[in-house]
């Protein structure tokens, strides 16, 4: 039977793959990447020397046809991203329905994804949360910012480097600014670190720091 796995990759540090998840990559005909070049650096880690191929934002609606007939020949596939769960911020959720149209088996296996360490990590409230993945760079930002500033709930959303003073600074338009927020960067990596405070306090850190690393933003109600 044909079947797509769904598998996680470590967000920084490779011991932290399980082993049914390198069992699986062992197993699977294909596997399909978000960037070859990053995966391979894993693939070889772990001895894994199966066929690999692209698939992210720029080419999974090229390929989605292509992939669904192997599916359907028979085939095992493997997806995987740069880190942590495809479909979460990354490319995963046009082939995972796609597959579901066709009946072909989904399985997803359990693992690796920034928003929980940093949320638990963080000490502001985790039993309910909204995690927003990216804000929007231009249209539809300051509607989503005013929404997110009515929310009641613990708030997870992911920032690059160059965006997040930005970001920093458009939350404190919309949320006081005593607000507690903790930011995480370099999950799981030599450089891992985690910043708490308040909102005010963030700006001021990372306009003396330069920012570096991807970023996890949990911010508490309003």
């Amino acid at each position: 039977m044909s079947k797509l796995f769904v598998v996680p990759t470590p967000i920084g540090n490779l011991g932290d793959i399980t082993l049914r998840a390198i069992d699986t990559l062992k197993s699977v005909e294909l596997i399909l990447a978000e960037d070859t070049r990053t995966s391979l650096k894993l693939l070889h880690h772990y001895n894994i020397k199966n066929s690999i191929q692209s698939f992210h934002m720029q080419n999974e609606h090229k390929k989605l046809n292509s992939i669904i007939e192997k599916l359907n020949s028979g085939c095992e596939i493997a997806l995987i991203s740069d880190a942590g769960t495809p479909g979460i911020s990354d490319p995963g959720f046009l082939l995972v329905r796609e597959c579901i149209k066709n009946n072909i088996e989904v399985e997803c296996l359990p693992g690796a994804t920034a928003l929980i360490p940093a949320l638990v990590n963080s000490g502001l409230p985790s039993d309910r949360f909204l995690f927003e993945g990216f804000l929007p760079v231009k249209k539809g930002r300051t509607k989503r910012l005013k929404e997110i500033a009515e929310e009641n709930r613990t708030v997870i959303f992911y920032e690059s480097p160059h965006r997040i003073l930005k970001t920093l600074n458009d939350l404190s338009s919309y949320y006081n600014e005593e607000s507690q927020i903790s930011i995480s960067r370099e999950l799981t990596k030599i450089h891992e670190e985690t910043f708490r405070g308040t909102i005010k306090e963030s700006i001021k850190y990372f306009e003396k720091k330069k920012p570096k690393g991807e970023f996890v933003i949990i911010l508490s109600p309003n």
